[in-house]
């Protein structure tokens, strides 16, 4: 055994752990990098990018169909699906060099290709390695979670870490799991040619607005997407090219190809984290607000940590700890700023409190603010009308914000901001967007939660009669 000591060892090299080992390292920590698998992790390889990718692909496609309303024929898309995956792989390669060895090697990071796994509180094998480290990052991520389904070992079935690798185009996906991943490779299948149905053991998009949901469902039912709710499937049955997913209530869907997307389960199984005092719970690994475990030289981010399962959370985390790992400074992370959102078409974005969370909170106090897309030129522009905001604000400053409609992931950015900084609806209305453009609708929900103020109040109305009439 080889025998290293550094500063500062990281486990794992997806989105958290590539960033704190980079951030660490150009600021004078030797560090160590352990990956046992694909350089950028889940994100890069199996989840965020290529599903992006193939998201695009799909909007091509539907773009072609339905073009007559701009004054274009309408033409039958030649939608080919291996072509397809060959541009999700393409981009994933035009990626990987961000995200590879020979990168954070030029940082000044040593990088090993292993697994690792605790033999004691301090250290850590890895092949042929032992290292001691002064702090120790664990960021293996998560992977996707296979319910024991009965019959479900008994057929070929698909998750997002296999589904990419598929070059012959499902004439008949059946998906289990009406969350994002479900939801977006649902419409991503339907408009490049396949049959879709969803299968989902509650309600779909269920953690989302319920308004802003059920505009997503309706919009991917109108494009021929299948959703069975209250569907919870109770046995898997069939061969290759002939699957059946009988559900609870005795509804049976057939199809040709199933893909698995219920949810996902923290990589902690091969860490040794007993060894090295570390306990877990149900989600993930137990930390405080600063993501530190129980052992209090070993941190833990993004999805292990057990908390949001998004690539954004991962980076936020590894700022967090940089403060602590590398300045011994406090810094404690935060969930009230951090956005998600839904990239089907249209899309669904969501930060801080939904509205039904706002209410139990706040009660009396939430003013909620409202503005749709119907009402903003470029969408309609764009036919891109469906949609809303509205904006959760307590005492003026806003506690929530939901968009759905078109980019409304990219709306969602500034709430996030204001969130974060504790601005006011006052600061957002100030604001000056460029017309014609769809982020006018952030200006316009502040608009709209100003409006009853200055145009319903008499108090005001006053003031103006008394200024007209006496100050020339």
């Amino acid at each position: 055994m080889q025998r290293i000591k550094c500063d500062l060892l990281v486990i794992g090299a997806g989105s958290g752990g590539l960033s704190v080992a980079a951030g660490a390292s150009q600021m004078g920590a030797d560090v160590v990098l352990l990956e046992g698998h694909k350089m950028g992790g889940d994100c890069l390889n199996y989840g965020c990018v290529p599903s992006k990718a193939l998201l695009a692909s799909a909007k091509a496609a539907y773009g072609a169909a339905h073009s007559a309303a701009f004054g274009v024929a309408d033409q039958v898309p030649q939608a080919d699906y291996a072509a397809a995956k060959d541009h999700v792989q393409d981009v994933i390669d035009t990626i990987a060099p961000v995200d590879s060895q020979e990168r954070f090697e030029g940082f000044g990071v040593r990088v090993i290709r292993a697994l690792g796994r605790f033999i004691s509180p301090r250290e850590v094998e890895a092949g042929d390695h032992v290292i001691t480290a002064r702090r120790i990052v664990i960021a293996t991520g998560s992977s996707p979670l296979v319910p024991p389904i009965p019959g479900l070992d008994q057929v070929p079935y698909e998750t997002n870490e296999t589904l990419f690798d598929l070059r012959e185009r499902p004439d008949h996906l059946l998906i289990i799991g009406g969350g994002p991943i479900g939801l977006e490779m649902a419409q991503a299948h339907v408009r490049l040619g396949s049959k879709v149905t969803v299968i989902e053991g509650d309600t779909a998009l269920a953690k989302d607005d319920p308004e802003a949901a059920t505009l997503v469902l309706d919009h991917l039912r109108a494009e021929g997407v299948e959703i069975a709710e209250q569907a919870l499937a109770s046995e898997i049955r069939g061969a290759a090219g002939a699957i059946e997913v009988e559900a609870k209530d005795g509804r049976t869907f057939k199809g040709t190809h199933l893909l698995v997307a219920v949810g996902r389960k923290t990589n902690t199984e091969r860490l040794d984290l007993d060894v090295a005092g570390i306990e877990t719970t149900r989600s993930g690994i137990k930390v405080d607000d600063s993501l530190r475990t129980t052992n209090r030289r070993v941190y833990a981010i993004g999805d292990v940590a057990g908390g949001l399962q998004f690539t954004h959370v991962a980076g936020y985390h590894a700022g967090v700890i940089i403060r602590s790992v590398l300045f011994g400074l406090p810094s404690k992370a935060k969930t009230a700023h951090i956005p998600w959102a839904t990239y089907t078409d249209p899309e669904l974005a969501q930060v801080g409190l939904t509205e039904a969370e706002a209410r139990k909170k706040h009660g009396s106090k939430l003013e909620v603010a409202r503005f749709d897309f119907s009402h903003n030129d470029r969408a309609l522009a764009e036919r891109k009308a469906k949609g809303f905001i509205k904006a959760m604000v307590v005492k003026g400053r806003p506690v929530g914000v939901t968009i759905v409609g078109h980019q409304a992931g990219e709306l969602i950015n500034l709430w996030s901001l204001v969130l974060a900084n504790n601005m006011k609806m006052s600061q957002v209305a100030a604001m000056v967007s460029p017309y014609p453009t769809i982020g006018e609708v952030n200006k316009r929900v502040a608009g709209a939660y100003f409006s009853p103020r200055l145009f319903d109040n008499p108090k005001v109305e006053r003031v103006v009669r008394f200024v007209q009439r006496w100050i020339p």
